[in-house]
């Protein structure tokens, strides 16, 4: 690289000998709290590399001479510590109008779930430890009895999610050289549903060696449908909850009280899975109606699996509620350890579970339905007080409207169905290039040190209030009216 005599007169260029000695600058006194944060090893193995680097770049005639000061030099290494260790899990400010949004996972824990897993962090527990007979007890006994309370099942059990617990239930019910072999599971076509991450019904029935009888159309299957599949090796009839898309028009769904009475005439387990699953009934809220547990198990269903962080508010987890000889079957099977869930889980369903004990007073305590539940003029009223710090941090090649929106429940809950909600929308006031302005605009604020998370629609950015905090919200005026772009 040729450079200008001018320009090196007043840039001289660095030499590698110029480099100062790895421990010239570990000795630094500007290092002193970067070592105390860090140790020695991590700062000294970053600034080898920082040095290689610098190294290369004067060997290749790319590097001021002002580069290689100390203190410059220190300046890049702590910049690059902090980098590097900052944490990759960001808590980031949900503007999408998604409540249970998958990708940013899903539901809110309550303070009362927050406090559980608190305690249980720092201190034993009785896990596993039975304290009445002093010996190795079940991990499903913490909260095995609550659920049976609010679902009326007979017994219950916990995985890590709503996937696992139909893999589970599969493995242990339904694949060879299972319950007297049977491994053939019927299952109208229309229900054979992918979640998120494509997995798909079908692909966890495979890889639980279950085949799987596809019987019906996509928009309709009748009672007969199943009846005409059932042979000496159907395991399980099920039924899948469609709780991620709809089939609407010309349609015919095989009710669940029919299958039950299928299964008891020929003794074939019949299992429901809810996914979302809740627990109460959401339309006492103003909500659409989802079928509960309670209901599900109350139509005869021998099994039911759901999820713990959609619609019931908690952590992840999936759980498999119903007859107790099916979940002491499942409980045996070599899975069920290999899926089973930990203390911090354990403790935040707990919490969760004993909130729907005074359901009246879900709406305060839950955060879930709480978000599901405002009421969008409290909503407007907090997407006004925001419109004028953020119009003042787009400045004026941007316009900031202060409109109503729709939000969604998400996670494969109720797909049909909205929420009316309110939020800011940002438009590009030029005439060329607009999409790229606001393209630039949802990543400048996905980027910053709180990111916000946004949606574009009709070429103009979406910032729906509904899942905003109070807290955040006073962050948010704080930062937009101290910034311009």
């Amino acid at each position: 690289m040729n450079l200008p005599t001018s320009f090196l007169a007043t840039h001289p260029l660095a030499q590698p000998a110029d480099l100062p000695a790895l421990d010239k600058v570990l000795h630094r006194a500007e290092l002193a709290a970067a070592l105390t944060q860090h140790g020695l090893t991590l700062v000294t193995q970053q600034l080898r590399l920082l040095l290689s680097e610098l190294r290369i770049q004067a060997i290749e005639q790319q590097l001021d001479k002002s580069a290689v000061e100390p203190s410059h030099i220190i300046a890049q290494l702590i910049e690059k510590l902090d980098a590097l260790t900052a944490s990759k899990l960001k808590t980031v400010i949900n503007l999408t109008g998604t409540v249970l949004h998958t990708n940013l996972g899903r539901a809110l824990l309550p303070d009362c779930a927050i406090a559980a897993v608190t305690q249980v962090l720092s201190q034993p527990t009785n896990l596993e430890f039975d304290l009445k007979t002093g010996k190795r007890g079940d991990r499903d006994d913490l909260i095995e009895a609550l659920i049976c309370e609010l679902t009326g099942a007979e017994a219950a059990t916990v995985v890590n999610n709503n996937a696992a617990a139909v893999l589970l239930m599969l493995n242990a019910l339904a694949a060879p050289n299972a319950v007297a072999s049977k491994a053939e599971v019927i299952v109208s076509r229309g229900e054979l549903v992918e979640i998120g991450g494509a997995f798909r019904i079908p692909d966890i029935m495979s890889s639980a060696g279950s085949k799987l009888i596809e019987v019906g159309t996509t928009n309709r299957t009748h009672y007969a449908d199943y009846e005409r599949a059932i042979s000496e090796c159907t395991a399980m009839l099920m039924k899948v909850h469609c709780s991620n898309y709809a089939v609407v028009g010309f349609t015919k769904e095989t009710a669940l009280s029919e299958l039950v009475k299928l299964g008891q005439q020929h003794q074939i387990p019949v299992t429901v899975d809810l996914g979302s699953g809740t627990l109460v009934d959401l339309s006492q809220w103003g909500l659409p109606h989802e079928p509960t547990v309670k209901e599900t198990i109350q139509a005869g269903a021998d099994l039911v699996t759901f999820s713990g962080d959609k619609l019931l508010g908690g952590p992840q987890a999936g759980f498999i509620v119903g007859r107790k000889a099916l979940i002491d079957i499942i409980k045996k099977h070599p899975l069920k350890r290999a899926l089973r869930v930990g203390k911090l889980t354990m403790a935040a369903l707990e919490s969760v579970l004993s909130l729907y004990r005074s359901p009246e007073l879900l709406p305060e305590r839950l955060t879930t339905l709480r978000l599901l539940t405002r009421a969008q003029t409290d909503i407007q009223q907090q997407a006004k007080g925001l419109q004028a710090s953020l119009q003042h941090a787009v400045g004026s090649d941007y316009s900031v409207s202060c409109e109503p929106m729709l939000s969604q429940i998400g996670s494969g809950a109720m797909p049909i169905d909205s929420l009316p909600s309110f939020g800011l929308v940002v438009h590009y006031q030029g005439s060329d290039k607009i999409s790229r302005q606001i393209m630039w605009l949802e990543h400048w604020l996905r980027t910053q040190a709180q990111p916000i998370i946004g949606r574009i629609h009709k070429n103009a950015l979406y910032l729906d209030c509904r899942c905003l905090s109070e807290q955040q919200a006073q962050l948010l005026q704080t930062t937009w009216s101290r910034t311009q772009l």
